[in-house]
């Protein structure tokens, strides 16, 4: 992903003390030309919207946050930098919404990446994004001509692609779908829960979350969450995926998926408690895929990363991370 990114550096300690919660709004406004989405996600104070250059000339939205310089008496972590990689339907901004500024301010140099097709990345000539192979090596490609590696991969929902990826520090598998894919889910929705069954699939095989707002809180966040803010998040929802994220159909021929080689990689595989689209067993399968017991955290749903207490899963990572980067 070519482009050089450059980061300024901007003090957060003020705005964004470690024990406070952050309460900003997102902004979703209409989009000025040469946009491609049709809103436009407004960044926060420190952050930056770049674009890397894929070798097939197209160009992958990046959204990134530096790392927050420590004060002289404070002692200078080496920290990995952290590649946050969405799920269908979002784009880089679902993480620049709080978990940019929150690692940021933890000493993570943050980068948030558009998949083609997605954000405000380009879009390939076809009916669809990619493929699970084609995104990993677009992922793949920014990781290697812009960081210094070892990096930890941050991926949420259909956004795991740890496995494609040997030279990693670590990886991180938020809310994932499980390495079967979603068919399991589906059917023991389908036995257990058939109206949650029914939902689900119109909420997503139909994209109705895109015009229910109430079927899109169901979908992807607690019951909690403020009305007005859910609307403004399926605006950006809405408008993010101008092509599909993959072929479902092919995806779902090719798995499961083969299991994962022995390597260095570490591994943190988290889930929420309310999450309406993975399950409790969704969840278990993968830590088993990666030989890990999952965290399942209180409290969020699907989209936790932009949840009413988005804070929760960000501190369970943020422990975690402080194990592979001592």
């Amino acid at each position: 992903m070519a482009a050089t990114i450059c980061l300024p550096s901007f003090p957060l300690s003020k705005t964004f003390p470690p024990s406070s919660k952050i309460s900003v709004k997102p902004l979703a406004i209409l989009s000025p030309t040469g946009y491609k989405m049709g809103v436009q996600y407004e960044l926060k104070q420190g952050q930056n919207r770049q674009f890397h250059e894929l070798s097939s000339g197209l160009k992958m939205e990046v959204i990134s946050m530096k790392k927050q310089r420590r004060k002289e008496d404070e002692e200078e972590r080496e920290s990995p930098p952290l590649v946050f990689v969405h799920g269908s339907f979002h784009g880089a901004w679902c993480w620049a919404e709080h978990w940019l500024p929150f690692f940021s301010h933890h000493g993570f140099d943050c980068f948030a990446l558009s998949l083609l097709a997605q954000g405000e990345s380009d879009a390939p000539a076809d009916k669809v994004a990619g493929t699970l192979q084609t995104h990993a090596a677009d992922v793949a490609h920014f990781i290697k001509k812009e960081l210094t590696p070892p990096a930890v991969l941050v991926g949420h929902s259909f956004g795991d692609m740890s496995n494609q990826h040997p030279d990693l520090a670590g990886a991180v598998l938020v809310c994932s779908v499980p390495p079967s894919g979603n068919s399991g889910l589906v059917w023991r929705y389908l036995f257990s829960k058939p109206i949650a069954a029914f939902k689900v699939t119109r909420s997503l095989a139909a994209k109705a979350f895109q015009t229910d707002l109430s079927l899109c809180k169901e979908t992807f966040f607690s019951t909690q969450m403020d009305d007005n803010l859910v609307q403004r998040y399926q605006m950006l929802m809405k408008e993010s995926s101008r092509l599909p994220l993959f072929d479902l159909r092919k995806l779902n021929a090719s798995l499961p998926v083969p299991s994962v080689p022995e390597s260095s990689v570490k591994v943190l595989v988290v889930g929420a408690r309310d999450d309406f689209i993975v399950d409790a067993k969704g969840l278990d399968e993968t830590g088993k895929f990666y030989g890990v017991s999952p965290i399942c955290v209180d409290g969020v749903a699907h989209d936790m990363m932009l949840d009413c207490s988005w804070e929760k899963g960000a501190n369970v990572i943020l422990s975690w991370l402080r194990t592979i980067d001592s």
